[in-house]
Order: C-alpha cells, then structure tokens, then sequence
C-alpha cells in the first residue's frame, strides 16, 4: 500500500472554493479510482494551503490516470474553473509505511 502526502497552495482567495471543490466531488471521486482520503489539513499560520493524505490501493499512477480522465472530475473541475484556477501549485510525496507505529486506520 502507498501512502501519498499532497500539499495544495490555492490561488490567493480561492481556498474556500478548492475546500468546497473536494467537498463536494474530488473526495467522492477519489474512492472510486482507489484512492482514501486520511485527512485534510491547513497549516497553522499559513494562508491559501491544503494539505491531505491518501491510501492508494494498487498502483497510484494507473489510480490518478482514471481519475484525471473521469469525465465527472473533468466537468466538476471546469465548473469550479469558471473564473481562473483555483490552485497555484501542487506538491506530491509518494511514502511508504514503516513499521515503527501502526498507521490509524490501514487494513
């Protein structure tokens, strides 16, 4: 199982509407394609960021490939587009579990 760490910086004042975005469609999509949502975060003093972590199951490339050619993500995404992006940049780090502490919730 892959773990992914993915850091979001929204465009200035439109974080509101990339929360709402997931909220209402990406983290629906997401199960889907393969992909669980652990949890959503904005960092402490921070503005306009986005941080999540997601359980892939199988491999994350084929899961973000079948999720970026969903043509409800793609519709959802042009729809919430309608006055210019809503992210600035995205960050991705792909991690793997270690046996140190168990992982809330991994089956």
């Amino acid at each position: 199982m892959t773990y992914e760490l993915r850091t979001y910086t929204a465009t200035p004042g439109k974080l509101d509407a990339l929360m709402a975005r997931f909220r209402d469609s990406t983290i629906d999509l997401f199960v889907e394609h393969n992909m669980t949502s652990l949890g959503y975060w904005t960092p402490v003093g921070v503005p306009d960021v986005l941080v999540y972590l997601l359980r892939h199951e199988g491999d994350p490339k084929a899961n973000w490939a079948a999720f970026g050619a969903d043509q409800r993500w793609i519709d959802a995404k042009a729809a919430s587009e309608a006055d210019g992006a809503l992210t600035a940049s995205i960050e991705s780090l792909m991690l793997d579990a270690t046996d140190l502490h168990p992982i809330a919730g991994a089956q």
